[in-house]
């Protein structure tokens, strides 16, 4: 069972940071590092996401924590007696002091401008992506920031829990070495993963990141995947390997059927496939294997599950695009 997925993480972020800035990317022009709709979470000691990097993100970040000490200073101030400063002195502010209504900043930069916008629980940022700040990407983002009060929280995990509920599957047959290494790179993936077993001791020790599930069929989990799936079958024996794969391929809706093993393997795979499962050549050319390209000779865990990770990431975006692209097609017809 998956204990730490996206939205536990956003959850507990919110919990521990007590006050947070939304630092949100608002709208983008050229090359940029990271897309519309991209966000991240600045309180005063931690980050959650991120904006791409950069000195981009180094000056959200130091804007969003300058927006955190001035409402708190703000706050301080309200519940102070009139006239009366903290310890009988005035605390001097490293942020900027906004007056109410807002105020515009115009930095310019080598003949470019970087445009700030402030008011009391809100900033615009319009910064070039050039060489005036440390970064070459070439186009220009304006990033907004405000304020975390209780209805963006509620909007941020409300949009976190509908982006999980629709993440791309990915179910790995096997816990063996290659099994635990490729749920651990899966696992930093925005999909969905999950790790099927035959024996409760190869479930032991896997990511946090990823589900487990225990059964004595794991081919029937294929009957009852949805639609857009994809399919890695590395278990302990090659016969319940076949079985679990002719089962996938039966799936004209998977992204991607991939199963470990030697070109000897897939050839002896074929002929059981053809003869004794009914299936056909169209089926066997959508199988994968062996996994992971074959343009690089190690067969390490680690190296197999990272080029595996790269081959189903493309495959499940792949199959996405063309899903989205099928109606417009249709429609277009």
């Amino acid at each position: 069972m998956q204990t730490n997925s996206k939205v536990q993480s956003l959850k507990a972020f919110l919990g521990q940071a007590g006050r947070a800035a939304l630092v949100e990317v608002a709208a983008t022009k050229g090359s940029t590092p990271r897309e519309t709709g991209a966000f991240m979470l600045v309180s005063s000691s931690a980050i959650f996401g991120t904006i791409g990097g950069g000195q981009l993100e180094f000056m959200a970040i130091d804007k969003a924590r300058q927006m955190l000490f001035s409402s708190l200073e703000g706050e301080m101030a309200a519940k102070r007696p009139e006239g009366v400063l903290s310890e009988g002195k005035r605390v001097p502010s490293t942020a900027p002091v906004t007056q109410p209504g807002g105020s515009a900043a115009t930095l310019p930069w080598r003949g470019r401008e970087a445009r700030i916008e402030v008011d009391e629980t809100c900033a615009t940022l319009d910064v070039p992506l050039g060489p005036e700040i440390g970064q070459c990407c070439g186009g220009r983002v304006e990033v907004l920031i405000r304020l975390v009060d209780a209805k963006i929280e509620q909007e941020l995990v409300a949009k976190a829990e509908a982006e999980e509920a629709h993440l791309p599957h990915v179910y790995v047959f096997g816990g063996g070495h290659v099994g635990q290494a490729l749920a651990a790179s899966l696992g930093l993936l925005p999909i969905r993963v999950e790790v099927i077993e035959t024996r409760a001791d190869a479930l032991e020790g896997m990511p946090e990141t990823v589900e487990t599930r225990l059964t004595p069929m794991p081919e029937a989990v294929v009957r009852e995947a949805r639609a857009g799936s994809a399919f890695v079958i590395l278990t302990h024996d090659h016969a319940l390997d076949f079985l679990i794969v002719a089962e996938a391929l039966k799936r004209d809706d998977a992204a991607y059927v991939g199963m470990i093993g030697s070109k000897t393997k897939k050839a002896t795979f074929k002929n059981w496939f053809l003869k004794s499962d009914e299936g056909s050549e169209a089926q066997f050319n959508r199988l994968v294997s062996p996994i992971g390209c074959n343009t690089v000779k190690d067969k390490r865990p680690p190296v197999i599950a990272a080029l595996a990770a790269a081959e189903i990431m493309t495959a499940l975006v792949s199959h996405a695009a063309q899903a989205s692209a099928a109606p417009e097609k249709a429609m277009a017809g």
